[in-house]
């Protein structure tokens, strides 16, 4: 038994041999503090803070304030009333002047409202945990104070400049979306390193490492045609009517458009006499006849871009698709919501990345492929990407998000909060570019 022993603590002591002293301490921290970060977890969870439960929010966000203060942040709650939300966390930490300011990003709501029949934690066979935003996204919280716990025991969060930006509102955008994300996009100008610490990206079994993340853009579609008896179809009198013209467009789409990390879609369709969108533009009422040529007819739908240059060169050939060949009379007009921009695969953010595999290296963990940026959805991370470098995936391994019954693997917490204290201890080193 003490040969055996002796073997497991010279393996686990190989494993973590490019670590120092300070690095070790923080391994060390991460797994005696464990326990603890799933019990605030496990708080969170049980806390509903659907993005429209302004006051759940608002709960969960007071929570997590006495937590960054026992660290020695200084914590501020935005309220967003004027884009009809509940707010942000903000916390920051001011360290050694002139070395890396970093960014972490994360956010306090989740898709599942107070109607949601899913509300509760609840511990799973081997190691994993379910409940409403278990992953997405108070498993990264959780996560990323783990990873300060563990730096502020090894004394390395001191000279550390941090900025934390817990987003309210993540999953349901407030409008408008530049007042709801003005204090975000303000981080990322005067930062220099930003770490997302939504889920992990696993495929075959092994963690990816994640530097891009496709935009989220919407367009609704209206084409409008002359209405009169069906037996009059394509009479020069009479025209085509608005649904030939609206698949017109929509088929050309199909034929033209396609380009790599390009996906859209058309999520919502609707013509004929009449043919009206509601408020919150999920629903179309429609009303017509089989012999009435109808005068409208509306589409809506979305698509996904890798940057900013493609966004709008698709955008422009949209556009073109719509103006041009017009079915006999008829005409078309479409508009773009832009909602999430885009984060391209930079080679800062690769750069980063491969500072994130030397700390793998060293703690004797397989080296994190680059994800392929069509796996992964929209994200905040994207609104400072135009400014600064960046990382996404520091948060937990998880299944099932948006979803009733999603569920994350506990025990990545602890690799994932031990490779963020590390990168933020290494990078709290680094000369500042900003």
């Amino acid at each position: 038994m003490a040969a055996l022993c002796g073997a497991t603590m010279m393996t686990a002591g190989m494993a973590h041999a490019g670590l120092t002293p300070a690095e070790t301490k923080m391994v060390a921290t991460v797994d005696a503090q464990f326990e603890p970060a799933v019990d605030l977890l496990e708080k969170m969870v049980n806390q509903n803070s659907g993005s429209m439960n302004l006051p759940g929010v608002t709960k969960v966000a007071e929570m997590l304030r006495p937590q960054f203060e026992a660290l020695g942040f200084a914590v501020t709650w935005k309220p967003m009333d004027a884009a009809k939300r509940a707010g942000h966390l903000i916390a920051v930490h001011k360290g050694k002047a002139g070395t890396t300011r970093m960014l972490l990003i994360g956010h306090t709501d989740t898709v599942f409202e107070p109607d949601s029949p899913f509300q509760t934690f609840k511990r799973e066979s081997e190691g994993w945990a379910s409940g409403p935003g278990v992953g997405d996204d108070k498993g990264g919280v959780a996560t990323m104070l783990l990873a300060l716990q563990a730096m502020q025991a090894a004394g390395t969060l001191k000279g550390a400049n941090i900025e934390v930006v817990l987003t309210g509102d993540e999953e349901h955008v407030g409008d408008p979306a530049d007042i709801a994300r003005a204090d975000l996009i303000a981080a990322g100008k005067r930062t220099d390193v930003a770490l997302d610490f939504e889920g992990l990206s696993r495929e075959n079994g092994r963690d990816m490492g994640s530097i891009a993340r496709r935009s989220a853009n919407g367009w609704t579609l209206t084409a409008t045609g002359k209405s009169g008896h069906s037996s009059g179809i394509f009479s020069a009198g009479a025209g085509d009517g608005a649904i030939y013209e609206l698949a017109r467009i929509i088929s050309t789409f199909r034929k033209e458009l396609p380009e790599p990390n390009l996906t859209f879609n058309v999520g919502l369709i609707g013509g004929g006499q009449s043919a009206e969108l509601d408020k919150d533009g999920v629903r179309i009422a429609s009303t017509g006849k089989v012999n009435i040529i109808p005068p409208i007819a509306v589409a809506k739908g979305d698509f996904r871009t890798l940057s900013e240059e493609q966004t709008k060169r698709v955008v422009a050939k949209m556009q073109a698709i719509v103006d041009n060949g017009h079915m006999p009379g008829t005409s078309a007009t479409i508009a773009f919501d832009f909602g999430y921009p885009s984060m391209a695969p930079t080679q800062g953010n690769r750069a980063l990345l491969a500072k994130l595999n030397r700390v793998n290296g060293d703690m004797g963990l397989p080296v994190m492929p680059e994800l392929d940026p069509l796996k992964r959805g929209a994200g905040d991370i994207a609104f400072v990407a135009q400014d600064t470098d960046g990382l996404v995936g520091l948060g937990l391994d998880s299944v099932g998000s948006h979803a009733p019954g999603e569920k994350a693997d506990l025990d990545s917490m602890k690799r994932q909060a031990k490779r963020a204290a590390i990168l933020m201890t290494r990078l709290s080193g680094e000369k500042g570019r900003k």
